[in-house]
């Protein structure tokens, strides 16, 4: 079978099933320039690629969360953890001249303005892990932007702590 078909039967690219034939993945040769690629081999490569490993559980506790770059504070009885970077988490990048003044920024990996970029960051004043019940906290800002809304920001969040969490 030809590489166009067997992409097509293993669903990937093309290039993922070259790649699976230079580095012996799937059982091929190449003749007149052309991978021709043994279909029992693709079989097993696309029954090794459906087996799914068990998902790493996620436990919000306070040594995960200062493991993941959080600052613990205590005081009056209560034991949060504030994630002073969560703008990272959200996928906000953001690179400032001398002054403070944002001159670059994406947002989940699409350039947006730095007018936008301002927005996003006040749209979350804190995000917090308390330990008392075990959850994410925020309190909202003052500001709404267009790329995106303070729910949508918040859902980036979370995901991207829950990410952080699991790559531990």
């Amino acid at each position: 079978m030809n590489t166009t078909l067997a992409a097509t039967e293993a669903g990937v690219s093309i290039d993922t099933v070259r790649t699976w034939c230079r580095i012996g993945a799937v059982a091929a040769v190449k003749q007149a320039g052309r991978w021709i690629i043994d279909a029992a081999s693709l079989a097993a490569r696309i029954a090794v690629g459906k087996m799914k490993r068990p998902a790493k559980k996620v436990v919000y506790s306070i040594e995960t969360m200062t493991a993941i770059g959080g600052n613990r504070w205590t005081k009056a009885g209560h034991d949060r953890v504030y994630l002073n970077n969560w703008d990272e988490f959200a996928g906000l990048e953001v690179t400032r001249y001398n002054t403070g003044n944002i001159s670059t920024a994406s947002y989940q990996d699409q350039g947006i303005s730095n007018s936008q970029a301002y927005k996003i960051l006040g749209c979350i004043d804190k995000v917090w892990f308390d330990a008392a019940d075990g959850k994410l906290h925020c309190r909202y800002g003052w500001g709404e932007s267009r790329v995106a809304s303070r729910e949508e920001v918040w859902d980036a969040v979370v995901a991207g702590v829950r990410a952080a969490i699991a790559a531990l």
